[in-house]
């Protein structure tokens, strides 16, 4: 009996004071992710090689404090990883569209091959040496990269040995 002794003055106590609330999280603006996104891949939502639709507007991401850290999922590309960097932080992947192809088209670009990599845009054109990391016919994305140590871009094949990073 002496166990509960103190319960009622716990309760006044609890009563007594002002109602506790939650303080709101933050969360992560989704339309950020979906920037992001398109940065990455060079691409908007619903193009082939961008992001196949935005990120579901129902997900409730913690705020993030860090930039998104983003990564191409598989071998084949088909979707990013996005990631907080934060410790305990979360991780959403985006799936990308594929161009479609009907029939095998031919191989305009082989894998290890030397290619020109152009960069275009509004009155300017600028090319560079480069090699292929990947196979692919015109029309394609594929990643390149302009010296054995440098990071790959993804191009476009415009024709055999020649591929674009259009600057849109």
């Amino acid at each position: 009996m002496r166990r509960f002794a103190c319960l009622p003055s716990i309760l006044a106590l609890l009563l007594a004071g002002p109602p506790l609330q939650a303080a709101p999280l933050a969360a992560t603006n989704l339309a950020l992710i979906d920037n992001a996104v398109a940065a990455f891949t060079g691409q908007p939502i619903g193009v082939p090689g961008g992001a196949a639709q935005p990120v579901d507007r129902r997900l409730r991401l913690a705020a993030c404090s860090a930039p998104f850290a983003l990564a191409w999922h598989g071998t084949a590309q088909t979707s990013v990883l996005v990631s907080c960097p934060d410790a305990g932080g979360w991780r959403v992947f985006v799936p990308v569209v594929q161009a479609r192809q009907e029939a095998p088209a031919a191989v305009a670009v082989a894998k290890g091959e030397g290619v020109t990599i152009t960069v275009a845009g509004d009155g300017f054109s600028v090319s560079q040496p480069g090699e292929a990391m990947d196979a692919g016919a015109v029309g394609t994305w594929i990643r390149v990269r302009t010296t054995a140590k440098a990071d790959p871009v993804r191009a476009r094949i415009v024709r055999p040995g020649l591929v674009e990073l259009p600057m849109d």
